[in-house]
């Protein structure tokens, strides 16, 4: 009989039959692989997201599969493209309409810093008005970027531990944002 090679297996202690690890690694694990995307998607960057989902780059190989278009059901928010002032609120309302836990992706430089738009209307960067965990650079991004900050989303999440959201600094740095 040939033996099973678990490739993403957290550590833990291997034997015949058998595989122990803690349960924060293995809800990590899971949820690393199983993340539901939702597009905020305003412009060219959009369009990269389009082809990165499309069957040359296949996103859905990462376990993102199933884009969400409503915030309740999505626990990954892609912002991509150009943010007018008038627009935060509406990006705010969505973050705190995601359940816990969540993260976000600022594709592109328009979302990262308000990339070429430096007016008075044009938000410079989301992390004005919601906390960012990837930054992926690009104006606009090529899809491989754009896999490359998912991968490093799916990093963060397999790391994390289910007890940080808890944790007082967490707490702290959502009241910065002005979210309860």
């Amino acid at each position: 009989m040939s033996e099973i090679n678990i490739v993403d297996a957290p550590p833990g202690i291997e034997g015949s039959g058998f595989f122990a690890t803690s349960l924060d690694k293995v809800v990590g694990l899971a949820r690393s692989h199983s993340l539901w995307p939702l597009p905020f998607a305003t412009s060219c960057c959009g369009i990269e997201f389009m082809a990165t989902m499309g069957s040359h780059y296949d996103f859905g190989r990462f376990g993102a599969e199933r884009l969400s278009f409503s915030p309740r059901q999505a626990d990954l928010l892609m912002v991509m493209g150009t943010i007018a002032k008038k627009m935060g609120p509406v990006l705010k309302q969505v973050y705190l309409q995601m359940a816990e836990p969540r993260w976000v992706i600022a594709v592109g430089a328009c979302a990262s810093s308000g990339g070429i738009f430096d007016t008075y209307s044009v938000l410079q960067g989301i992390d004005e008005i919601i906390p960012v965990d990837v930054y992926v650079p690009g104006c606009p991004p090529r899809p491989e970027a754009i896999l490359d900050g998912f991968g490093k989303i799916q990093e963060l999440v397999k790391s994390e531990s289910s007890r940080r959201r808890h944790s007082d600094q967490y707490k702290e740095m959502l009241a910065s944002y002005g979210i309860d």
